[in-house]
């Protein structure tokens, strides 16, 4: 069948938080600096919340702060928990500054074979806060953020929902990503055509998935969708 439609993944896909094994963006001190919390309960708590973050379930990062704040039995005024709203914000823009030149050489080829491009992303409000303003935009049909659609990868409804957001079936579509959150395996189970692009993932993570055909450049997924979208 004729492909129709590319699906991708956001981070460490289409853009990375890493460079040279570092993150472009240091963590942030103020959880010990100024929440003055334990610095490993408080990642706990945030990490036991990673799917309803993701799903939309709190609405901003002020309230899941505040809500583990609440179990912590501990309490610092609005204007701290704001300030490290906006330095998340500020933080999460980094990898949208400056996109790799082949991400963009593969999606403007892919514009080119009259495809279409669509974002399935797991994130939050203030994960995404510079997509819209982002050399990536303009390049995608439509854009599909977790958060937003109240519906998580690998959650097969997220994938049904871009297929029919495009009017495609998932049997015309390829899905691309690092492979986080079991979002292969999530689009393999609606019937697209899964492939784990590794470009920005070292070898030793890219190695833990391996029942995926692997994209080890972008320029391969050109090489790809030039045989299956004639």
């Amino acid at each position: 069948m004729r492909i129709k439609a590319i699906f991708f993944d956001l981070f460490e896909t289409l853009i990375s938080e890493f460079e040279n094994g570092s993150r472009k963006a240091p963590r942030s001190t103020l959880l010990e600096e100024q929440l003055q919390v334990d610095a490993k309960r408080y990642r706990e708590e945030w990490n036991s919340r990673q799917e309803k973050r993701m799903d939309g379930t709190y609405t901003d990062f002020p309230s899941v702060v505040k809500e583990i704040l609440d179990v912590l039995d501990h309490r610092v005024d609005d204007e701290i928990i704001e300030t490290l709203h906006k330095e998340r914000i500020t933080a999460k823009a980094i990898p949208f500054s400056n996109i790799d030149k082949n991400i963009i050489l593969m999606l403007e080829e892919l514009k080119q074979l009259g495809l279409k491009v669509c974002l399935i992303s797991n994130c939050t409000p203030e994960e995404v806060t510079a997509w819209h303003t982002s050399e990536l935009a303009k390049y995608f049909d439509d854009a599909l953020f977790s958060y937003e659609v109240k519906l998580a990868k690998p959650n097969p409804q997220i994938y049904h929902l871009a297929c029919d957001r495009l009017g495609v079936s998932p049997e015309e579509s390829l899905f691309v990503g690092d492979g986080g959150s079991n979002e292969l395996n999530g689009a393999t189970n609606v019937g697209m055509n899964a492939y784990h692009a590794t470009w920005f993932i070292p070898p030793y993570i890219s190695e833990r998935i391996s029942d995926y055909p692997k994209l080890t450049k972008p320029a391969e997924l050109i090489n790809l969708t030039r045989k299956l979208a004639l």
